[in-house]
């Protein structure tokens, strides 16, 4: 197999579906064997079902069916030894980690004005969105320096960009990865390691990826599931939502040679919404 990404090994969190399996099947479609990450499970305050493990194995199908290899791991972001631990087993497979897509990531507890949100409620949206790209960043990071080559991107948000009322949590997190973005991209560049950031604005639940994030965002601030998506369009400059695999054609520009001066990049994937 050919493509912009032969040779490499990407590893990819919150595989299981969404932007997630957007782009391990995008990069799998790229030539790159993929470590698909998914906690496969639901987490205690998260007011919404998380991907399950069969549709963490779907993700490995479809790879597998373009011609990836695959290795295929349920760990949780929060945890310190299980990045550490999900990386040796790459290393171990594989020899060498190349890219790291940071997309594990959750919407809610939100739909809060901010001094309703709760200690726990703001804690775990943290947790695995900030903190959750920190530690596979420092896990996944180290591996890359000793190789003086690697390309990290994370999945934020126009979020991360400009402010929602009543996600203060979500915006905060989105904000600190952006920050951390930067911040880490001056640090690995003497390693000729990139950070870079995509910014995905309101993307489509897709059936082919299975993906919720949008109908649960509507959610949580009253709309009915039934009409979340005209609602949403009606927001859009370019008059339509995102797809998943519009992020993911970013994501693989970034992971890609082709992308190897940029890096503390901020690419947005809005149709324009943060222009304004």
């Amino acid at each position: 197999m050919s493509g912009r990404l032969t040779g490499k090994v990407a590893l990819v969190t919150g595989a299981g579906r969404g932007i997630g399996r957007a782009c391990a099947t995008a990069f799998a479609a790229q030539g790159a064997s993929l470590v698909l990450i998914d906690i496969a499970a639901d987490v205690p305050g998260v007011p919404y079902p998380l991907a399950s493990r069969s549709q963490l194995d779907h993700t490995a199908r479809l790879c597998r069916e373009q011609g990836a290899a695959v290795l295929s791991l349920v760990a949780d972001v929060r945890k310190a030894t299980h990045a550490q631990s999900m990386t040796a087993e790459a290393m171990e497979r594989f020899g060498q980690i190349d890219i790291l897509v940071n997309n594990a990531g959750i919407a809610g507890p939100s739909g809060k004005i901010v001094h309703e949100v709760t200690e726990e409620d703001w804690a775990l949206m943290m947790d695995i969105n900030l903190n959750g790209p920190w530690r596979m960043t420092k896990a996944v990071g180290a591996a890359m320096t000793g190789r003086r080559s690697g390309s990290i991107v994370n999945i934020a948000s126009t979020a991360g960009l400009v402010g929602y009322r009543n996600f203060a949590g979500y915006v905060a997190s989105k904000h600190g990865l952006v920050g951390l973005t930067k911040a880490a991209a001056l640090d690995f560049a003497p390693y000729r390691v990139r950070v870079n950031a995509v910014c995905p604005g309101s993307v489509r639940d897709s059936a082919a990826n299975e993906g919720r994030m949008l109908v649960e965002i509507g959610r949580s601030v009253g709309i009915d599931p039934a009409d979340h998506e005209a609602s949403f369009i009606t927001q859009q400059p370019m008059n339509a939502l995102v797809e998943a695999e519009d992020v993911a054609a970013a994501a693989v520009w970034l992971a890609s040679d082709e992308s190897r001066h940029a890096t503390g990049s901020v690419v947005s994937v809005d149709g324009g919404y943060s222009a304004r």
